[in-house]
């Protein structure tokens, strides 16, 4: 399926705000429950839970709507087992399942110790988004999608923004910067490697618009968050608005593994 020609710019358009509608019904079904219960837990969290310690989304019910999005990640691998994308089918289900590991630290599931559950989860994270990386720069390859313009920009871009939003929002006014305060500006880096590829990907080929916006979301959810970890940045409810653009971020980035199986069609 060539979705190269400005003809089908609004196909690829359609097809990547409904990526599921080229799949077999059993398998639609099956991906649709997902998101539902995904969405259910996230927004019915937030509109239901009661406030507590300025956050409403309960802690059990933001770990299952990731465990949803792990389930659907690798429901799309499984479906693409025979895709010409399995391959970035595989890559994204890595990134989405070290996604969650990074929720299970912050959660102080996994340690109780706030300084080890930081930083096992920015490392949670970071190889999340290792994966995330290898699965872009693969399509780029696969489909020669590698303009080096329009990819170069969108990176310096994004790496001049996330050095930006860390000096302003983790090591400004800091008087003796802690390790973790550093190791928070290679981890924004590499996020923003993954919204600066994203968004590279997706000025040469629309049907990556979503997986651009879910990268973006990922790096402006880590903002708020570092903002709260090391500034003690606090606003109304900005542990949910973390969540609130944390969670469509990954769920984006993993259906778009659906936008990559129409491009290998």
């Amino acid at each position: 399926m060539d979705y190269n020609n400005d003809s089908n710019a609004n196909d690829a358009l359609t097809a990547t705000i409904m990526p599921l509608s080229h799949l077999p019904p059993s398998q639609r079904l099956w991906l649709e429950a997902l998101l539902v219960l995904w969405a259910l837990f996230l927004f019915g969290g937030f509109l239901l839970g009661p406030t507590k310690n300025n956050r409403r989304i309960p802690r059990w019910e933001r770990i299952a709507s990731s465990l949803m999005l792990v389930a659907a990640g690798w429901s799309w691998r499984l479906f693409a087992v025979d895709s010409s994308i399995q391959p970035f089918a595989l890559l994204i289900a890595l990134g989405v399942t070290f996604g969650l590991l990074g929720d299970l630290f912050l959660a102080d599931i996994i340690s109780q110790n706030r300084t080890k559950a930081t930083l096992g989860g920015i490392g949670a994270f970071a190889i999340g988004h290792l994966f995330y990386i290898a699965a872009i720069l693969w399509l780029m390859t696969r489909f020669h999608l590698r303009q080096q313009e329009s990819v170069w920009e969108a990176l310096i871009f994004f790496w001049l923004s996330a050095t930006a939003g860390w000096y302003g929002i983790v090591l400004r006014g800091q008087p003796s910067p802690s390790i973790l305060h550093w190791a928070a500006l290679p981890y924004a880096l590499l996020l923003a490697t993954t919204a600066g590829l994203a968004a590279g990907l997706a000025l040469q080929q629309p049907l990556f618009l979503s997986l651009a916006a879910g990268a973006l979301l990922f790096l402006l959810s880590d903002l708020i968050l570092a903002g709260a970890l090391f500034n003690d940045l606090s606003f109304p409810l900005h542990h949910d608005i973390v969540w609130l653009t944390y969670g469509p971020g990954q769920m984006l980035i993993v259906f778009s593994i659906g936008a990559a199986m129409l491009l290998g069609a």
